[in-house]
């Protein structure tokens, strides 16, 4: 009974902790630019005005994005991450949650493409891992058969692992998603949509 609640209890962590972070992020930049610009827009305007806050965080997000979309704007935000990534403890956060945005939501032709299987270590023992390309040049000159590119990733943090190279016709693609199969590794596995598993 014990084992069953505890189970219950990392899933629902698992499933809720994604919702709370954001909510968390999205409240505190809400409350940072609230109670910094809507003073001043109150002094200029003279009264207060209803969901204004809401509309200066819009207003604020949707300015930072049109500034990384610019040359300058990323240059700024390329040197603001290079501050960031010399503090010891904020450099690990901010370059795991970083990586694992860029994985979920850029669509990139080098990020994630497949949710795979391959036999890996050795024959009989199975690793969940993700195709990222297929291999030209060199490395496929000098092998024998077409391989491709497979990253395995590691529990409970998915930006770090090792890169295998299989051969194509060694590769179990499954009917997950990018984001199932973040989900899946992140948890350990408790977390799998087992209805959409699909060998071929």
């Amino acid at each position: 009974m014990l084992k069953v609640l505890r189970n219950y209890l990392i899933t629902g962590l698992i499933i809720l902790l994604p919702l709370l972070v954001t909510i968390y992020i999205v409240t505190t930049v809400f409350t940072a630019v609230d109670g910094f610009l809507r003073p001043i827009f109150e002094l200029i305007i003279g009264r207060s005005i209803y969901g204004l806050g809401f509309v200066l965080t819009l207003g604020f997000i949707i300015g930072v994005g049109a500034i990384g979309t610019n040359v300058l704007g990323r240059k700024l935000i390329s040197f603001g991450e290079q501050l960031l990534t010399r503090i010891p403890l904020i450099r690990n956060i901010y370059i795991t949650v970083q990586q694992i945005i860029n994985a979920l939501f850029r669509k990139n032709k080098t990020a994630f493409r497949e949710v795979v299987m391959v036999e890996y270590p050795k024959e009989g023992l199975y690793q969940v891992g993700f195709l990222t390309s297929c291999n030209a040049g060199e490395v496929q000159t000098k092998t024998p058969q077409q391989v491709v590119n497979i990253f395995i990733p590691t529990t409970p943090n998915p930006t770090s692992g090792m890169l295998i190279l299989v051969p194509k016709e060694e590769v179990i693609y499954l009917d997950m998603t990018i984001e199932e199969g973040l989900k899946f590794i992140i948890s350990g596995g408790t977390v799998a949509s087992s209805d959409k598993v699909n060998i071929s």
